[in-house]
């Protein structure tokens, strides 16, 4: 809990002098009906429930005035709530080590089958976005809310050459901020010399200017966030942290799954037999530079259940927010219930 003014604080320090009056109080007038009354009627009227009623108003409108003091000081809790909006972004990975069988029947089929699995399970007010990469990043279907189309996109994955992680988070966020500006063509490729000698045709896309960035809190930004899944470890394309730090920038998360046994599974390829194993460590870097989460899915089962815990953590932010009204209201009620309290067992307020 932080405090908008803390120094409203100090007044708390009365509240001690507070308790030591309200006991000396006490004390005389018990001193007194010592005096005047019998021993009898001195020991009914202070037996147990007698006491409980005697100090229960003044213990709440203490509590009350307390409470009215933190609330004067406006503090502010992080609290967690559903986004209003969101999107979020499937970065699938689409590399040849896909193939692989040790995750049955194949990782591919498996991915896409939990893919499947959580589009459909989310609320309809969610727009998805789906992004394929391999050596380099595209996007097969742009966020919608038609859980047919993004089906029907998950099924039209192609296995290609070269793992491109960095490529898949940037692409990601240039489809969640299609106008900031981000020069695909430049931070994937390298420029249009390096798009040529890679042999990577890309439709060219006009310019749009170049707008002012100002980096924000990592994982602040409420309404997105990116799933990114990957069995096999970055061979080309922009270094994945510098995309991580792109997307931190950004307040956007990004939610990692290293998907695969940990020994990695065996690919045929061109006659070649190749154990592929997915970069843990990298993996875990990219979900704490954005203040998000890492998960390993060492089957089908296991991605399914990650799936089902990213579908509640996608959609719900972590929000600061202050309380001082909400402390005041509970002041006044309490106020008002040792007023109500007093006048009922004594027909007068505390």
């Amino acid at each position: 809990m932080t405090y908008a003014w803390p120094e409203m604080l100090w007044l708390l320090a009365g509240v001690p002098v507070l308790v030591c009056a309200y006991v000396l109080l006490m004390w005389r007038k018990k001193r007194a009906a010592i005096r005047y009354a019998s021993v009898d009627l001195v020991k009914a009227a202070i037996g147990p429930g007698q006491r409980l009623r005697r100090h229960l108003p003044p213990l709440l409108l203490l509590l009350s005035l307390i409470t009215l003091i933190v609330a004067m000081a406006r503090p502010s809790v992080v609290i967690t709530l559903p986004s209003l909006r969101q999107t979020i972004i499937l970065a699938i990975d689409v590399s040849l080590s896909m193939r692989a069988s040790d995750v049955e029947p194949s990782r591919l089929e498996a991915a896409q089958s939990a893919a499947k699995a959580f589009v459909a399970e989310q609320p309809p007010d969610v727009l998805i976005g789906i992004v394929s990469f391999a050596g380099t990043a595209a996007v097969v279907q742009p966020p919608t809310r038609d859980r047919d189309a993004l089906v029907a996109a998950i099924d039209r994955f192609n296995l290609q050459r070269h793992t491109a992680i960095g490529s898949g988070i940037i692409m990601s966020l240039a489809t969640l901020f299609p106008d900031a500006g981000i020069d695909l063509e430049e931070v994937l490729f390298g420029g249009a010399s390096s798009r040529r000698l890679r042999g990577v045709a890309i439709e060219r896309q006009p310019k749009t200017e170049q707008k002012p960035f100002t980096p924000v809190e990592p994982g602040s930004y409420s309404s997105a966030a990116i799933i990114l899944l990957t069995d096999g470890r970055t061979t080309t394309g922009p270094p994945p942290l510098e995309a991580a730090k792109m997307a931190a920038d950004r307040g956007v998360r990004v939610f990692t799954v290293g998907f695969g046994t940990a020994g990695g599974g065996a690919v045929d390829f061109e006659g070649w037999s190749m154990f592929m194993r997915f970069d843990e460590e990298t993996l875990k870097a990219i979900a704490e530079i954005t203040r998000a989460e890492y998960f390993h899915a060492a089957t089908g089962t296991d991605l399914r259940r990650i799936y089902e815990r990213l579908n509640a953590r996608a959609v719900l932010v972590r929000k600061e927010t202050e309380i001082g009204a909400l402390l005041a209201g509970a002041a006044a009620v309490l106020a008002i219930a040792a007023g109500l309290l007093s006048l009922v067992w004594f027909t007068r307020f505390a």
